[in-house]
């Protein structure tokens, strides 16, 4: 007896029978309605469980500020207690089903404070990278001092000079053998020091309306 295939068409090499869960998805799409396909709701779903699990990692502050509902900032807080690897994967279920009932601003609240917590970190590994340079260059150059304080008029400025004179004083000589293994001087208190000084005065930089006004190193 000769096989009866069933009714349906091909897309793209694949062949969907009519009536299947892929047929109705097809159709909608071809529709055009507003209903989302079971494609989108996954992809929905996925990106707000990838959200919930983000939560573990954000500061106390940041966490506040999202004003996330009792039950969804305890399930986090459950989950950072929870060291079980099956009992935390059980627990970011959970925060993912929370997630999913959250309404548009609850979660657009989440995504802000996550970008915050992003946009600091990268903004704080700037500091660093300045105020290695000023620290360097308010050792090395005379003239620097002037340019800073132009910038940074709070300065304690009988203390950054005394810092300088002494990193002055305590920096070890070049040694040909450290320079051509690449090796970093040892350096003294002072130049520590000189460190923290400039990146309280960066850190405490108000921050301008459009591009940064801060000092930049030539």
């Amino acid at each position: 007896m000769p096989r009866k295939f069933k009714k349906g068409y091909f897309v793209q090499g694949q062949f969907v029978a009519e009536g299947s869960e892929l047929d109705l998805e097809l159709k909608r799409e071809l529709k055009g309605g507003d209903e989302p396909s079971r494609t989108d709701l996954k992809r929905e779903s996925d990106e707000l469980q990838k959200l919930g699990e983000s939560l573990l990692t954000l500061r106390a502050d940041l966490m506040e500020k999202a004003a996330l509902p009792d039950k969804l900032d305890d399930a986090v807080q459950e989950a950072k207690r929870i060291t079980n690897f099956e009992g935390k994967r059980r627990q970011m279920q959970f925060i993912g089903k929370l997630m999913r009932k959250l309404d548009a601003a609850d979660v657009q609240g989440i995504r802000d404070a996550l970008r915050e917590q992003v946009q600091g970190s990268a903004q704080e590994t700037v500091n660093l990278h300045l105020a290695e340079q000023w620290r360097d260059r308010l050792i090395a150059d005379e003239d620097a001092f002037a340019i800073w304080f132009n910038s940074f008029p709070a300065t304690d400025t009988q203390q950054l000079r005394a810092l300088i004179r002494q990193a002055r004083k305590d920096a070890p000589p070049e040694s040909k053998a450290a320079v051509s293994q690449g090796l970093a001087p040892r350096q003294g208190r002072a130049y520590r020091e000189i460190f923290q000084l400039v990146r309280e005065h960066l850190t405490a930089q108000p921050e301008p309306e459009a591009e940064t006004d801060l000092p930049t190193i030539d």
